[in-house]
């Protein structure tokens, strides 16, 4: 018996040396309860919405009161003519736009229906069907309200147009996480455990005192995945073109561009985890956990960002696929061009910049 609990101390003084593990282990459940408590839900809150007010009376002034003191919405801007709808939705700020007509208040006042016009950004079409229920129920709540005060109060309709996605296709939001997500796990995961396996045999030691210079052995380990990335890419749009029907209304060429940006982003952070990473199975855990549950539940791939708690919109800011994930969309679903993703890719580029020059200073140090 005393034998056993000597190799159970002997085991605990192993894990108590590896600092790097025991942070791990110990703040891992801390993130993850934190992740999935806040933001895992499928409420919608906060969604910026405009109105189009050609009515200007006491009844559009009343739903618009309604609609902005509601916490699933917020009034981003009264516009001014139809005109400027498409440009606003262009720019990727919001969720729907709302369409009273002049003769609103007065079809109300003669019993009369009175149409309401939603034009909704069905790109990711749950998040479409949530915010209209949501419209529904603040419209419904206004027309039991006129019921109760004018009996012959004429009935709200709405009219729902659903913008970039008419039918509402799923794969419309799941193949551009799917692109980030699969980029993400093979250039970060692959790269940095590659990296970490040659140090752990030694190898690398014998690598860099060849004629080669080192920084060009360390980024030749980075190329096939380069290729490997690729040749995914290139598969998964084929797929959703010929298998899910997805479009691509944008050039092919700037998604392609937008994909090898990515795919630097993540290949450069790959190195950086190596260079932090002792060992295969800490690279293994910091790019699983701590990229992939991020890339998951942070980059609005499943789950609404403006939903979130503050700390976490924040912190999704910094994951690099909330960026490409918004690129994609912009580029397949909505058929827009460079001018609408100029800052996405300037910050994935940034990301790029900054994980290379940590990298290369650490390995120089390590060197």
């Amino acid at each position: 018996m005393k034998q056993f609990w000597a190799f159970v101390l002997k085991e605990f003084y192993h894990i108590f040396r590896d600092k790097q593990t025991m942070l791990i282990l110990l703040l891992m459940p801390v993130v993850q309860v934190f992740l999935f408590g806040y933001a895992i839900t499928t409420d919608i809150k906060n969604s910026a919405i405009v109105i189009l007010d050609s009515a200007q009376d006491e009844h559009s002034r009343r739903l618009i009161a309604d609609l902005n003191a509601s916490a699933y919405f917020h009034v981003e801007s009264i516009l001014q003519s139809s005109s400027q709808i498409d440009a606003t939705f262009r720019k990727g700020k919001i969720k729907i736009a709302i369409l009273i007509p002049e003769d609103f208040g007065s079809r109300l006042d003669e019993g009369k229906k009175a149409p309401v016009q939603l034009i909704v950004d069905a790109s990711n079409p749950n998040e479409a069907n949530i915010i209209t229920n949501y419209v529904y129920n603040i419209v419904g709540n206004y027309q039991q309200e006129l019921l109760k005060n004018m009996p012959i109060a004429g009935v709200i309709s709405t009219d729902v147009h659903m913008l970039y996605n008419p039918q509402l296709k799923s794969a419309y939001t799941f193949v551009p996480g799917v692109i980030g997500l699969v980029l993400m796990l093979i250039c970060t995961l692959m790269t940095s455990v590659s990296i970490v396996r040659e140090k752990e045999l030694g190898t690398m030691e014998v690598l860099l005192v060849s004629p080669s210079k080192p920084i060009y052995i360390i980024f030749s380990k980075t190329i096939p995945y380069f290729v490997i990335s690729m040749c995914n890419v290139i598969t998964i749009v084929l797929l959703s073109v010929f298998a899910f029907d997805v479009p691509i209304r944008g050039s092919i060429a700037l998604l392609i561009g937008s994909s090898i940006t990515y795919i630097f982003t993540s290949l450069a952070l790959g190195l950086l985890i190596s260079t932090i990473s002792k060992t295969q199975q800490i690279a293994m855990i910091i790019s699983l956990v701590g990229l992939m549950l991020p890339t998951v539940l942070l980059s609005g791939l499943m789950f609404p960002i403006e939903s979130m708690p503050g700390i976490l919109q924040w912190i999704s800011n910094i994951v690099p696929a909330t960026w490409f994930i918004q690129m994609v969309k912009t580029i397949m679903i909505k058929g827009l061009g460079f001018a609408y993703i100029w800052k996405e890719w300037c910050i994935l580029l940034g990301m790029t910049i900054l994980f290379i020059a940590i990298s290369v200073k650490r390995f120089k140090v390590r060197l």
